[in-house]
């Protein structure tokens, strides 16, 4: 389905330096001091899941993992939205992205997105892959995403739960978003496609972020939202291959994206020095506080969201793997924000507890980064990412499973979350902290140490760590209540078996990976 004339008025590829005087013009954003484009997308500033539909079709109703995270909608009620977003856009200017997604040539995707606002066509344009000149000749999209935020659905007679609606196609290979101007409905959309497609392929998709040493090192970091990927990533003394989605395939790993969208409250230079440089002209900040008079962002304000956004290239990051691929991994890092502060800030994984952890996906939703959450959150979300993977968790969990085998990757579970109590008692791990594990677990200072295996979780929790305080790494260390540990580390470990029981057909080694009570 093409649709490339969709609207009054088209702009098709339109340049970056245009984009960003029709949305200065037309659409109230403005330059911050660096030259990025800021904007505010309103009532929607996070991913809003209740809201987010799957056509149920023949080809694919027996593959989805139907559920609450895949909520199906029926081929009519598709099309009476489908045909209320093309009757909206008929009398609008509309802005076309020809691009593709996908790194890896020989399973690349090339992608239209029809968009209302040219903010969110520049965005699609930084996060997605650009075509060469000689690519746009010819171009036929696999996979078409109509982007119209005014449209807004009537619940009562659209069958929807709200206004906003994110509806998936697959049949049609069609998405269409109404009611939300919040740009990460766009990426993750068509991520979910790539997330359903690829693993009939022999591919694994990841909710991950990767970078490449100097020996050709490869690392991957999994995570939701707020959890470190970008953040952890971006690493001076690494180069980056991208920092969301990837997939690992037989020659090795390749970035989905073309760009990063990187959070960034309270983002500081001393910090994040990479991330605080690549938001410049091009780049395009969402719902971030701004002096409207001298430009100056203030990243420490979440008084439109604690989600807050900046959209750029990865070319921006000025150590990124621009062709976007890299080698067979060679760490794996699971990053869990663990709110109840009770689960150790590194520890290292067999292959089963790996599968094990990769299918519970326990993590905190921070603040923002769905509609409605106001503090973090405890969750489980299979695969470090169950809102954009469609198929069975077992699917992905034995894909993962077989290239650990492979490649004798080694996997560690490292907590970004809080130490010395739960949130509200407890403060977060020092990401100086972090930061020394994470290198240590890559460059194989972890490989000879002393271990000791938690007695619950049964993890093995390194004795000692380059530049971390030995008592840090054992978390019942810091606690003050050594008894309230206890407890809640019990409670913990009842959330996790009670989460797994919802899995059929696991092998009985990955269930007994799993946390013992």
């Amino acid at each position: 389905m093409q649709l490339e004339n969709l609207g009054a008025k088209t702009y098709k590829n339109l340049a970056i330096s245009k984009l960003v005087e029709h949305a200065l013009i037309n659409e109230g954003a403005f330059l911050t001091d660096t030259g990025a484009l800021s904007v505010n997308t309103g009532k929607y500033t996070g991913r809003s899941p209740h809201d987010r539909y799957i056509v149920d079709s023949s080809s694919v109703t027996e593959h989805i993992n139907w559920g609450k995270v895949n909520v199906s909608i029926d081929i009519e009620r598709f099309n009476n939205l489908y045909n209320k977003v093309v009757d909206y856009l008929d009398d609008k200017t509309t802005y076309v992205f020809d691009g593709f997604v996908g790194a890896d040539k020989n399973y690349r995707m090339p992608i239209r997105v029809i968009n209302e606002f040219a903010f969110q066509n520049l965005f699609a344009q930084q996060l997605f892959i650009k075509p060469k000149k000689e690519e746009l000749e010819g171009f036929e999209p696999e996979f078409t995403v109509i982007v119209a935020p005014g449209c807004q659905a009537e619940a009562e007679n659209d069958g929807t739960n709200s206004e906003a609606f994110i509806v998936l196609n697959f049949e049609k290979r069609i998405v269409v978003i109404g009611g939300s101007k919040y740009c990460g409905e766009i990426k993750k959309s068509i991520f979910t496609v790539m997330n359903y497609i690829l693993p009939f392929k022999g591919v694994m998709p990841m909710h991950c972020s990767a970078n490449v040493g100097e020996k050709g090192d490869v690392a991957l970091f999994f995570g939701l939202s707020g959890t470190g990927k970008t953040t952890l990533s971006a690493d001076n003394g690494r180069k980056l291959i991208g920092d969301d989605e990837h997939g690992w395939t037989e020659s090795g790993v390749f970035n989905f994206e073309g760009g990063c969208y990187a959070k960034c409250i309270r983002l500081s230079k001393e910090n994040e020095p990479q991330i605080w440089n690549a938001i410049r002209f091009g780049t395009v900040v969402e719902n971030v506080l701004c002096d409207t008079e001298t430009g100056t962002p203030n990243y420490d304000s979440d008084c439109y969201t604690e989600n807050t956004r900046a959209g750029y290239p990865v070319v921006y990051i000025d150590n990124a793997v621009e062709e976007g691929v890299g080698g067979h991994p060679s760490t794996i890092i699971f990053l869990t924000a663990d709110a109840t502060g009770v689960l150790p800030p590194i520890s290292r994984l067999t292959k089963e507890q790996a599968m094990y952890h990769f299918m519970s996906g326990y993590t905190s939703k921070l603040a923002g980064t769905e509609r409605g959450v106001v503090a973090p959150t405890a969750t489980f979300s299979t695969c470090f990412g169950a809102p954009f993977m469609p198929l069975r968790p077992q699917v992905y969990a034995e894909l993962l499973g077989k290239k650990i085998d492979q490649h004798k990757a080694r996997v560690f579970l490292v907590n970004t979350g809080w130490s010395g109590g739960p949130y509200g008692t407890g403060k977060r791990m020092k990401l100086t902290y972090t930061r020394a594990m994470v290198n240590a677990a890559i460059n194989g200072d972890l490989d000879m140490i002393e271990y000791e295996d938690d007695p619950i979780f049964k993890v093995a929790i390194p004795k000692e760590c380059p530049g971390v305080p030995t008592e840090v790494l054992n978390p019942r260390n810091i606690w003050e209540n050594k008894e309230d540990f206890d407890l809640m580390v019990h409670k913990l470990a009842k959330d996790f078996i009670e989460n797994f029981t919802k899995f059929d057909s696991v092998p009985e080694a990955i269930v007994n990976a799993g946390p013992q009570i």
